[in-house]
């Protein structure tokens, strides 16, 4: 296999593979062995993990449940995380093992996961592949430096795995202005990968005594042309669907405004789940491909 790297004046960029390169110079092909996989590897921060792009039936555990990993002079950091995203480990995120590399490939000792040996080709000037050749599994990372990391955006794109960063969200307002509806009574949601809990609990309830009255499914959706919004419907009880403008107030607090009664609702996060290295969290936490569909909205409420 083979990429192509372009000179042009004082701008020199280069592809890998695990075979070697061709160097375009004045129109002329000159062949070069590429060594220095480890230099590709650390030319951006971040390396966002493009999980829909993803190829192949297998998985990498440590690929599959982050959002972006980073290779720095031997050890391997990720952000498993929206929570704390851009703020943990410098923007980093946490350090989950070491790494070494060869000639077009990487050797990864994962803390959690073991040894994986993957294949790194490029696919363009900012994206490579990571191919473990065990699952016959492909995956595609596009690099960001961290001053030009867009976080916002990382978080909104996987805004459904925010939701199932906490145990519970816990009701802590509830506006004046607004019709009477049944989910006033609601004090604590949970959301699941694919299904939500609701309780009547007393606001102050420990989680661990927290009775889960009922269980059903929800959604989140995108909007066309409003990419900070999302709206999330609960198939909720007795009633069809409700439908919420979902707004992020802060890492640990949402506003859920419904258009139908024109009340606010503020949840915040308890119990925060954090991925590291071990535990239940980083065994059974795994993202996977997803496409929110489209809710043909117009935004009700500005915050």
């Amino acid at each position: 296999m083979k990429t192509k790297l372009l000179l042009i004046s004082i701008f020199t960029a280069f592809l890998m593979t695990s075979c070697y390169t061709e160097v375009i110079v004045e129109d002329e092909f000159i062949e070069e062995p590429v060594y220095n996989t480890n230099q590709v590897l650390q030319s951006y921060d971040l390396w966002y993990v493009d999980i829909n792009a993803t190829k192949g039936n297998g998985e990498v555990p440590f690929l599959q449940r982050a959002f972006t990993v980073s290779f720095d002079r031997g050890a391997m950091y990720a952000n498993n995380n929206i929570v704390g995203i851009g703020r943990t480990g410098n923007g980093l995120g946490i350090d989950v093992g070491y790494y070494s590399t060869i000639r077009g490939a990487v050797e990864i000792d994962h803390d959690v996961d073991g040894l994986w040996l993957l294949d790194v080709f490029a696919v363009n000037g900012n994206t490579i592949e990571l191919y473990d050749g065990r699952s016959d599994t492909s995956y595609y990372l596009k690099g960001y430096q961290g001053s030009n990391f867009d976080y916002d955006m990382l978080f909104y794109d996987n805004i459904n795995y925010f939701l199932q960063e906490y145990h519970a969200w816990e009701k802590t307002y509830t506006s004046l202005e607004g019709a009477l509806n049944e989910f006033d009574n609601e004090n604590f949601l949970q959301f699941n990968p694919t299904f939500f809990r609701s309780s009547v609990d007393q606001v102050g309830t420990p989680l661990v005594n927290l009775q889960w009255d009922f269980e059903g499914d929800y959604s989140v959706y995108d909007i066309p042309n409003d990419e900070t919004l999302k709206t999330l419907t609960l198939a909720y009880r007795s009633s069809s669907n409700d439908y919420f403008e979902l707004y992020v107030i802060n890492e640990s607090t949402i506003e859920l405004y419904h258009p139908s009664s024109k009340t606010v609702y503020e949840f915040r996060g308890k119990g925060y789940q954090e991925y590291l290295k071990a535990g239940k969290g980083a065994v059974e936490k795994k993202r996977k491909k997803t496409s929110n569909p489209i809710m043909k909205v117009k935004r009700s409420r500005e915050i």
